[in-house]
């Protein structure tokens, strides 16, 4: 049975189709050509392999893979992890674009990150953290013959977010302003002998996922010849930190880069500016528009300048255009107004003509191609997530694919077919005897009769005669839709292995299905998202292979927010899994993020809107059993929230459970703990969904 299902999987992948591989017909007995010395498997052997949490963490992990110019070779970093030691490591992997070479680039065990190609595409620059170097640092490494790689930087800060153009190599770093290289490094030493833990803040922001921000420093753009030699500072003459992104211009006179304009609001304007290397005076390109300007790309004859837009301050999933500045005039066009998808990462077309950018598409992550005179769009790939895409002088697109039934893979994207060569066989070996089950995608009726479309994921071995418990996931942003793609915190596939059918639904704000669809639920999250998660269930409730005594479901930061929602309406799950929530929209206010403050105000000038969306007000109805996890690094969610509502539940007479990680932020990020997760929600939802079939 087990080769059967993994046949009609391979099919499945190939295809983007679901197989359900239960009713397959398989004979009981298989001939044997020598009985006396047949090679019969062990017991052991026979037993299903399937997709664990500790199993997860032994895969390799394929990044954004980056392609010389010339198109002759592929570096791609890859991640591993150390379950004993429970640390990750990156390696720099070299590919030829024919796929006929596949090898290490770095040693093993150590970090490198970053890759870029110069120009001619004899070197490459990467960073890594070797013994003697305090921080990451660029290091060079020749394409061209034998040579070792050689640091050309000694930033006491680090460095990150390598560009090479002309003779130089840019990168960012986290400085003090106006202090020499000898002057951090000693800040650094005094902040690491101080006694005194104290931060102080006298504006926004203070903080950011995980980390506390020092007031004090800045992001700003550097760069070093690529040959080694002195740092210089490129942005720290213009009087703004860098926001986000850089580019620099070909021929490596003007840099491009986005800063915060606002300098008297906490809600910042992120616009684009432009400016001549070595000037002292930046000129903003997007001045007129307060929503974010981002990812600048000069074309590749450097006469026009591509970089991204919003239009609604304060609303982080707004549909994203792709805008096109011509540096002669200053003259823009935005040209994908009426294309209802955001732009995600894109590069030119070699030919200046247009650009390839991944957008997310209907539930998949695909990859476009745009006309860069009228803007329309094509869709190259179909089925499966595609992304991380790099392209050559020549037209070799590569990039990432990757589904629920396995992890990124790196390859070649046909311009004209869109059909896809893999080059690699990062965990083939280690997943060709495990048994994923199958998934599809499925579309119900929702909130005001509305389709929605939805993930189904089916166990190894279903049985559609039989009755399964559901596990109803419930995923965050809220403007974040679950595409076809491998996830390694929340595996559809892993949660299926104990024997529940799984399912993800992109409900009212999930992004990908049209603006009007992603902004459906501001400033209201609860009706619509609520009403479509309901109507999912239903949808599994007419399946004559689902027990309607054993559903469960659960979800994280938004999904957590909608899962503690839950708890206080009507719902059929037996239990919940809850994790870094979004319970109390007032003391939320403390986190890096608070909601819907920039877009409708905080809670005293618009109270009703918190009110009516808050889960603590709520609590009054709260009777459903609740696993509820958080981290103490987490300043996206702050742990708080969490524990308040463990006590609520606590505090009821509600069987409930709280699971806390000190060293853990909004993610559960370390193998061990994750493995430990997982663990405690499958014995969770045992006691109220026993898991396989009856």
């Amino acid at each position: 049975m087990k080769k059967i299902n993994i046949l009609c999987l391979s099919i499945a992948m190939a295809t983007g189709l679901a197989v359900t591989t239960a009713n397959a017909a398989v004979p009981s007995t298989f001939a044997l050509t020598n009985s006396a010395s047949a090679a019969i498997t062990s017991a052991a052997e026979q037993e299903q392999t399937l997709l664990s949490a500790e199993l997860i963490w032994q895969l390799k992990r394929v990044g954004a893979p980056v392609i010389s110019p010339d198109g002759k070779h592929i570096v791609v970093p890859v991640t591993e992890y150390d379950m004993e030691t429970d640390l990750g490591s990156t390696q720099l992997w070299l590919f030829s674009a024919d796929g006929k070479q596949q090898r290490p680039l770095t040693a093993a065990g150590m970090r490198a990150s970053s890759p870029v190609f110069s120009p001619d595409s004899k070197q490459l620059a990467f960073i890594s953290q070797r013994d003697k170097d305090d921080a990451g640092q660029v290091y060079v490494l020749p394409m061209d013959g034998p040579g070792e790689a050689v640091g050309i930087t000694n930033v006491p800060t680090g460095v990150g977010n390598l560009l090479w153009a002309g003779n130089h190599i840019y990168f960012t770093s986290s400085v003090w302003p106006s202090k020499s290289w000898e002057d951090m490094k000693a800040q650094q030493s005094a902040n690491k002998a101080s006694h005194v833990s104290a931060m102080q803040w006298r504006e926004m922001p203070y903080a950011s996922f995980d980390r506390y921000l020092d007031e004090a420093r800045e992001t700003h753009v550097f760069r070093v010849a690529a040959s080694g030699g002195d740092v210089e500072r490129i942005t720290e003459n213009f009087g703004m930190a860098l926001a986000s992104n850089f580019d620099v211009s070909p021929d490596g006179r003007y840099i491009a880069f986005t800063a915060n304009s606002e300098t008297e609001s906490v809600v910042p304007n992120i616009d684009l500016f432009l400016a001549r290397i070595g000037s002292d005076s930046a000129e903003n390109l997007t001045e007129g528009n307060k929503a974010p300007d981002a990812n600048p790309q000069f074309s590749p004859d450097g006469k026009t300048l591509a970089y991204t837009r919003q239009r609604i301050q304060g609303f982080y999933a707004d549909q994203t255009n792709l805008v096109l500045v011509d540096l002669s005039n200053r003259s823009e066009r935005e040209i994908t107004s009426d294309f209802d998808r955001s732009i995600g990462s894109y590069v030119w077309m070699p030919n200046g003509r247009g650009f390839y950018a991944t957008i997310d598409d209907a539930g998949t992550s695909r990859v476009y191609s745009i006309n860069a005179r009228n803007g329309r769009a094509q869709a190259l790939t179909g089925a499966t997530n595609h992304g991380n895409i790099s392209i050559s002088n020549n037209g070799t697109l590569v990039g990432t694919n990757e589904s629920f039934m396995y992890p990124a893979r790196l390859v070649t994207i046909n311009t004209r077919s869109g059909n896809t060569t893999r080059l690699d066989s990062f965990n083939d070996e280690m997943l060709a005897d495990v048994d994923l089950g199958s998934y599809e995608s499925v579309t119900y009726q929702g909130h005001n009769g509305q389709d929605i479309q939805m993930w189904v994921h089916y166990p190894p071995g279903f049985d559609s005669s039989k009755q399964y418990p559901l596990f109803l996931l419930i995923h965050g942003g809220p403007h974040n839709a679950i595409t076809d793609g491998f996830h390694y915190r929340w595996n559809a596939q892993t949660f299926s292995s104990w024997g529940y059918v799984t399912a993800w639904h992109n409900f009212h704000g999930s992004s990908g299905f049209g603006q009007d669809f992603t902004d459906y639920i501001n400033p209201d999250w609860v009706t619509a998202p609520y009403a479509d998660t309901i109507a999912a269930a239903e949808w599994f409730m007419e399946k004559d292979w689902i027990d309607n005594e054993r559903m469960v479901a659960g979800g994280a930061s938004y999904g957590g927010y909608l899962s503690s929602i839950l708890l206080g309406k009507p719902h059929p799950f037996n239990a919940l899994l809850i994790h870094a929530p979004v319970y109390n929209m007032y003391s939320q206010m403390s986190a890096d993020f608070a909601v819907h403050s920039d877009r409708f105000g905080g809670f005293w000038e618009n109270p009703e809107i918190y009110k009516d969306i808050s889960p603590h007000y709520r609590a009054g109805d709260f009777n459903t059993p609740a696993l509820i996890s958080h981290g103490q690094t987490d300043l996206r969610v702050p742990v708080g929230q969490g524990f308040e509502i463990f006590r609520t539940l606590q505090t009821k007479g509600i069987d409930s459970r709280m699971i806390y990680f000190p060293d853990e932020n909004h993610w559960i990020l370390k193998p061990n703990n994750s493995v430990y997760w997982y663990g405690e929600v499958r014995d969770w939802f045992k006691n109220y969904a026993e898991p396989g079939p009856k």
